[in-house]
């Protein structure tokens, strides 16, 4: 219940700041404006003609030297005059012999000093409206200097110019760690395209201080700025449930979509509005998913969860479009604080996985020195020599060479498949010196380009040598087959003997546990190993998954 109450209250605290959409502009003119119209009634008739009166009453001026200037907000082809006098044209109006050539939302007037007095002055606008005759757009009339009216959109250009540049630096570089990177790890890709489409969010939202967008094209900026805050949307929430490891990712998924959805559909027409609204779906998913994260006590949620509450006191304080993109950094910032968390996990595996090759350099190495296998060794070939020199050299040569490879592998992660394959001939030699029993190998469909961890099948035979019986005719065969599909390589080796009667489980062996460390070294998790009693003796499969 309380749990229920808290996500109301902050539901409504989340979509109380769509109201804020106020407009605070800095002027050294003390004026009033008198409409001689409602904002939104352009006095049509039924052709596209209209003419639009407001009075402005200029009540104070700090510098008398200062030129003022008109800002007019206005769909349409028109001409503007004050007190009669034309100060400028935006597009041209349309008439019986041509059609009309639209002007653009937003245009600047200058105003000439000597009509710049104190007192009353009628502003009329006059002209023709031959697209979105429907549309029913305000028309607003801005009195200030005219420099700062040309100063003011350059200065937030300036800033945004700098963030877009901020962002687009962020996607390339995220975009080329994740092509370059051998693991291929989704929410790197995610945050790459959400940099991207932030960067063209801002470019396209203020492309109208570079560009002349004609007002019967407004609508398609505006459209093009809805579809992409819309992907934002659903890209944010849907990283911090990977990063967090959210539970139920595709059933919030879809309730997120549904919501955008909703929003898009019933608010459709309505750009300012709809676009707000699907900001503010986005947080509060991705409030959740933080907040859930922190329940969970996983590392980095309570900072996310601060940071995206920050950005709802921001984007409630502030004008809509700058506290807009000040909550939509915060929100890139704490993605970058996941990330810097994430490399941290990956820095100390790294360091983890150098230790564990080692080791494991040190257990190949152990393999075959340690004392019973030498004593024992040396044993038999003490007792080849004396009984048949010629043989012992044999066996020497072969426990030499096993040496030499033994040696030259003891460092590498990875061998070709047919110097693994050497090591095991040599091997079975020795042994066969060893314990006079016959050992033979065998192999099909062997690529002879593959490569492999070091003494992978080496273990394999050692422990088939252990635990098999002698036979009492013919040998002990290891038949190594390789098996290429279309998304793993299959390695196969079947020890064809009669297996001894033991109570462990050789499944859970050192040298089993040898074989799992050395491929999860050099594969990750993209391997799979299984190793079971068959009619003919013991199996053993090794796949390696393609990435």
């Amino acid at each position: 219940m309380y749990k229920s109450a808290f996500f109301t209250f902050l539901f409504l605290i989340l979509f109380s700041s769509c109201d804020q959409y106020k407009e605070y502009a800095s002027t050294d003119v003390v004026y009033n404006v008198d409409y001689e119209h409602e904002p939104h009634d352009l006095g049509k008739t039924e052709s596209s003609i209209f003419k639009f009166n407001a009075v402005i009453e200029i009540q104070k001026l700090e510098n008398n030297s200062d030129v003022l200037g008109l800002q007019i907000n206005a769909f349409g082809a028109f001409d503007v005059y004050w007190d009669g006098v034309l100060v400028g044209s935006n597009g041209q109006l349309a008439k019986l012999d041509r059609a009309e050539i639209p002007g653009t939302e937003t245009t600047y007037y200058q105003i000439p000093q000597k009509l710049s007095t104190l007192g009353k002055h009628v502003v009329t606008i006059v002209g023709t409206q031959s697209h979105f005759r429907d549309a029913e757009r305000e028309i607003h009339v801005k009195l200030n200097n005219y420099l700062q009216l040309q100063k003011t959109p350059l200065i937030t250009l300036s800033f945004m110019n700098l963030m877009a540049g901020a962002f687009l630096i962020a996607a390339v570089y995220y975009f080329f760690l994740y092509i370059n990177s051998t693991r291929k790890e989704l929410p790197v890709l995610l945050f790459g395209i959400i940099c991207l489409l932030f960067f063209c969010l801002l470019i396209i939202e203020y492309v109208k201080f570079y560009v002349d967008i004609p007002y019967n094209r407004f609508y398609a900026r505006l459209e093009i700025i809805g579809w992409l805050t819309f992907a934002i949307s659903m890209l944010i929430p849907w990283y911090f449930m990977l990063q967090f490891e959210f539970r139920r990712k595709k059933m919030l998924l879809f309730l997120l979509l549904l919501t955008l959805s909703t929003i898009y559909v019933l608010y459709y027409g309505h750009y300012d509005t709809s676009a707000a609204y699907f900001t503010i779906a986005a947080r509060l998913f991705s409030i959740i998913i933080a907040i859930d994260a922190t329940f969970r006590k996983i590392k980095g949620g309570l900072i996310v969860a601060a940071g995206l509450l920050a950005g709802v006191a921001v984007n409630y304080f502030m004008y809509y479009d700058t506290g807009l993109f000040i909550a939509f950094t915060i929100i890139v910032l704490c993605m970058l604080y996941l990330h810097t968390i994430k490399a941290k996990a990956l820095e100390k595996a790294h360091n983890a996985s150098l230790l564990l090759s080692s080791r494991l350099q040190l257990e190949l190495i152990k393999k075959n020195i340690q004392p019973h296998f030498l004593r024992n060794t040396l044993t038999s070939l003490i007792d080849w020599i004396e009984e048949s020199p010629k043989e012992g050299v044999v066996f020497i040569r072969a426990l030499a060479e096993e040496f030499d490879i033994m040696n030259d592998i003891a460092e590498d992660t990875l061998i070709p498949i047919r110097q693994e394959i050497d090591l095991c001939r040599r091997h079975l030699e020795v042994m066969s010196f060893r314990k006079e029993i016959c050992y033979e190998w065998q192999e099909e469909g062997i690529d002879e380009n593959e490569t492999i961890p070091p003494a992978i099948f080496h273990t394999i035979i050692e422990n088939g040598i252990t635990h098999s019986l002698p036979p009492k005719q013919s040998c002990i065969v290891f038949y190594l087959k390789f098996a290429r599909e279309k998304q793993y390589r299959e390695y196969t080796l079947l020890t064809l003997a009669q297996n001894r009667q033991i109570k462990k489980d050789r499944r859970t062996g050192t040298g089993f546990k040898y074989i799992q460390a050395r491929l999860t070294e050099s594969y990750g998790s993209n391997w799979s190993f299984d190793s079971h009693a068959v009619e003919k003796g013991w199996e053993t499969t090794i796949k390696i998954f393609d990435k």
